[in-house]
């Protein structure tokens, strides 16, 4: 096979464009050999000094490179023994960027570049390169290159290496043999480009020597190799159908997410201009899905979770995240699950899950056993690590199991995932904002109930959200009439656009769809947006104004001295102000948090807590009705009860306390009948008291 594919002039061509275009590069690898054992070419360097070169790579690839490599062991560098560098090229046009889906037989044997997400990947394994045989009549050792798979074996002992010319039965030499590090990975289509409904495609990709240990599921690659067939086999039988694999010549490694979004110098032009107005905060707000009615202060927080806070690595080796984490509690149709679309489709790297269909595997991470990796464990990424540096939205998070919702608790938290199964220890990144949607327990919001109660997801994960907001869909004329008007408008203006663009015999004028569509228009284009929040992202980097860190740490004192019984607040809503104030600076392309940011980030948990953490009984805030799903003043209540019970138990003579008395002897200890009873039924539904006779109490156990 060398033999065809060397070719001198080609050969020759190359050995002038590395002498003139990359001879210090050169140098510079062989002198860090072997720790660096490849050179990497730009195609467009290779395109601009020698154009013939450049289409021979994206035509016949294995011979462009096998002369390649071969031109490169003629170039002289100042180094002590043999250096053998791998020839490796980046960055290829569009026009040879296939999307996994598009790849058809005429591509197989080209160049080509596949981006995508890496979804799996096995270990690193030594792959036999150069086999050695020994002879076991005349011990000769015989070399056979392997360019398959399967193991190929020598015919015979062949006389040109030294052997007897004989047929005869071979034994493997390993110590003998040369292997090198190989690693297969399959990447899976980015979400972002699938149509609605369409499952993403998938490919395998082999990675050589250098190339392998560097790569994680989650990352986002861009894979240029050469595109190959793999037949498929059947037991003993080989199959006519083919699978496409690509062999990976090098992987570009796309860390950031927002690095992705391209912005010329007009766009720059652009976004500091629109920076400087000073309605910014209410376009942004106008901007986040136009056609949903109202909700503007659940706007203005999705605003906020877009830029997101800054994520510190402290000294110590901590991590403290900046992504916000928002949830809506709501009655059905108020829009919670299109407020969550229209987010997955306008923040870069955004995954839409739903709770009732996914699994804590298909979430988080898992270690699987099947075929791709030939029956070892391989690592599976889940939707947190594919929606790394973007946001993960989850519809019905309250409709999961528990047992897969509490893989959740690190991801959010740590903003990583540990799997540990079957010898895999794995830690993987899912730094992700999580925008999630939950429905009341009883279907719709019941006034009567405390909101803790209606929320059917434990305290510890509650907790971990920076903002909830209950959505109530009460009857308000004003409000209905305004909000019938908008969506029957919205409606209208879709229909007139529909019948323009399809019917022949429209009598509609584009004056009039202009204007019944403007109302839903939003006031940042989604694209500009994106490339906004980019740019925010990449260059703004706020620190806090003293007068800032005042302002939040006197909020933060005053509300939690108001109250010397309950806790309305802890150290994790005051990080949530940080993060809240420091996107407010990003939206602004400020360097430096103000008081104005400061105002906005308490603002809105003020209306969050309002909402969900204030205890009704005593109209104070209380945090633990988040964090322990009871208020304090409950929680006191139930003790007092609890001691109520043991006081009467102890003076009965069969040892149980009736409910009546309990009620009575409470009522005397100043609290309502109504709320003891409250307390008596959650008390048994917690398992701290049972009844052991109809309208008898005992405590479970001694407290």
């Amino acid at each position: 096979m060398p033999q065809l594919l060397k070719d001198e002039s080609t050969v020759a061509s190359w050995q002038r464009f590395f002498e003139e275009e990359y001879k210090s590069e050169i140098e510079t690898v062989a002198l860090m050999y072997p720790e660096r054992r490849s050179l990497f070419v730009d195609y467009w360097d290779i395109d601009r000094a020698d154009p013939g070169l450049a289409e021979l790579l994206i035509e016949q690839p294995y011979k462009a490179i096998f002369n390649a490599e071969h031109a490169l062991k003629n170039i002289d560098v100042a180094t002590e023994g043999h250096v053998h560098l791998h020839f490796r090229v980046t960055n290829l046009p569009d026009m040879q960027k296939l999307i996994i889906r598009h790849i058809r037989s005429l591509h197989l044997g080209k160049l080509k570049a596949v981006e995508g997400l890496v979804k799996k990947r096995t270990e690193v394994r030594p792959k036999l390169q150069v086999a050695s045989f020994l002879c076991q009549k005349c011990g000769a050792v015989i070399k056979v290159s392997q360019d398959e798979d399967i193991l190929k074996e020598p015919a015979e002992c062949y006389e040109d290496q030294g052997g007897c010319g004989r047929v005869s039965a071979f034994k493997l030499s390993t110590s003998l043999s040369t292997f090198v590090d190989s690693q297969k990975i399959e990447i899976q289509e980015n979400p972002e480009g699938l149509r609605g409904g369409a499952q993403p495609e998938r490919i395998s990709a082999f990675l050589e020597d250098d190339l392998v240990g560097e790569i994680a599921p989650g990352d986002r690659v861009i894979v240029n190799g050469i595109l190959h067939s793999m037949q498929r086999r059947r037991g003993t039988f080989k199959l006519t159908s083919f699978d496409k694999v690509i062999e990976a010549t090098s992987v570009e490694n796309q860390q950031m997410a927002f690095e992705e979004v391209d912005i010329s110098e007009e766009d720059e032009e652009e976004i500091m201009r629109v920076s400087k107005d000073p309605e910014i905060y209410t376009k942004m707000q106008e901007s986040m899905a136009p056609t949903i009615y109202g909700m503007n202060v659940e706007k203005d927080s999705l605003v906020l979770q877009l830029f997101g806070g800054m994520s510190k690595s402290m000294p110590d080796g901590s991590y403290i995240r900046g992504d916000i984490h928002c949830l809506f509690v709501g009655d059905p149709g108020t829009a919670k699950s299109q407020m969550l679309n229209y987010m997955s489709k306008l923040a870069p790297r955004s995954i839409y899950a739903s709770g009732k269909a996914s699994s804590a595997a298909g979430l988080t991470a898992a270690a699987v056993r099947d075929e791709f990796g030939e029956g070892q464990w391989t690592l599976e990424a889940g939707a947190l690590v594919l929606a790394d540096m973007g946001i993960a939205c989850i519809d019905e998070i309250d409709k999961m199991d528990a047992q897969d919702r509490s893989s959740l608790h690190q991801a959010m938290e740590q903003q990583e995932i540990s799997v540990a199964k079957a010898g895999i220890n794995a830690t993987l990144k899912s730094r992700c904002a999580v925008l999630a949607a939950a429905n009341p327990k009883l279907g719709r919001f019941d006034d009567f109930i405390p909101i803790h109660e209606q929320i059917n997801m434990p305290p510890a994960l509650l907790s971990r959200f920076d903002l909830i907001f209950s959505i109530q869909d009460k009857p308000n004329t004003d409000q209905d009439t305004n909000l019938a008007t908008h969506i029957l408008n919205t409606h209208k203006a879709g229909e007139v656009n529909e019948n323009i663009l399809k019917s022949k015999k429209s009598v509609f004028s584009r004056d009039e769809q202009e204007r019944l569509i403007k109302p839903v228009i939003p006031t940042f284009d989604p694209v500009f947006l994106r490339k906004y929040v980019a740019y925010a992202k990449r260059n703004i980097y706020p620190v806090m104004q003293d007068e800032a860190m005042q302002i939040i740490n006197d909020y933060y004192v005053n509300l939690r001295n108001q109250s010397k019984d309950s806790v309305p607040f802890t150290p994790r809503q005051l990080e949530a102000f940080v993060r809240l104030a420091e996107a407010s600076a990003r939206v602004r392309l400020s360097e430096t948090v103000t008081v104005s940011d400061a105002k906005r980030g308490i603002s809105i948990i003020d209306e969050y807590l309002r909402r969900v953490g204030m205890d009704r009984e005593t109209g104070n805030f209380d945090i633990d009705i988040i964090a322990t799903g009871i208020s304090h003043s409950q929680h006191e209540r139930m003790r007092s009860i609890l001691d109520i019970v043991k006081q009467i138990c102890g003076e009965s003579e069969d040892g149980n306390a009736a409910r009546n008395d309990i009620v009575i002897e409470a009522e005397a200890h100043g609290l309502e009948s109504k709320k003891v009873e409250e307390s008596l039924d959650r008390l048994k539904r917690n398992g701290q008291i049972y009844e052991p006779v109809h309208g008898k109490y005992k405590l479970t156990t001694e407290y």
